[in-house]
């Protein structure tokens, strides 16, 4: 038995510039990682199809996604960062709307911040976790592929990215996509985090 029933999951747009993201109606969960991290993979589990493009190839995320859940809830695939075989050029103008969209988007709920759990958080995930937090943006993280990794690795990749990332033990999720490890807990938190937006 599921937390979340899902009878209606699809995707509502694309946007490469900011003027054609949808209208901030509903509740926004936005999902940010490193290229690669599994941010469609994660989406699909979420919703119990496969309505999220994934693709091994990093970098390959270059719009804004937006997938309409029950007409209740609204996951936005964001490009990946750290990816190195872009340009500078195109780096910098997804950086810039990645950090724009979590900064502005005014219905944004929550911030879903995917990390690798085989490596937990490296350099550029620290960076943009100590931006958001100084920002102050509702966020939590997701470890991806723990059905990578033992029992034991996962206590230590939840212990290391609390620490790392400022976070309550209650915010950090481990999920395998693979699997469907940790996708009612996740729901569960996502359901808290929207009504703390809707209050």
């Amino acid at each position: 038995m599921h937390f979340m029933k899902i009878s209606k999951a699809f995707l509502l747009g694309s946007a490469y510039h900011w003027e054609q993201m949808p209208a901030p109606e509903l509740p926004e969960f936005g999902l940010i990682g490193r290229s690669n991290v599994g941010k469609s993979s994660l989406i699909n589990m979420l919703v119990g199809r496969r309505v999220a493009y994934t693709s091994n190839t990093p970098g390959k995320t270059r719009l804004m996604n937006f997938y309409m859940v029950n007409h209740d809830l609204v996951f936005v695939d964001l490009p990946g960062y750290g990816y190195a075989k872009v340009s500078q050029t195109d780096r910098a103008f997804w950086e810039e709307r990645l950090l724009r969209y979590l900064k502005e988007r005014t219905n944004l709920a929550c911030a879903m911040h995917l990390i690798d759990a085989r490596h937990g958080p490296l350099e550029n995930d620290l960076e943009m976790a100590t931006w958001m937090w100084q920002q102050d943006i509702r966020r939590c993280a997701v470890l991806t592929k723990v059905d990578k990794i033992s029992k034991n690795a996962i206590a230590r990749t939840v212990a290391q990215t609390c620490s790392a990332l400022h976070l309550d033990k209650s915010l950090v999720i481990p999920i395998s996509a693979e699997k469907g490890t940790g996708k009612d807990e996740l729901w569960r938190l996502l359901q808290t985090q929207k009504l703390v937006k809707e209050a």
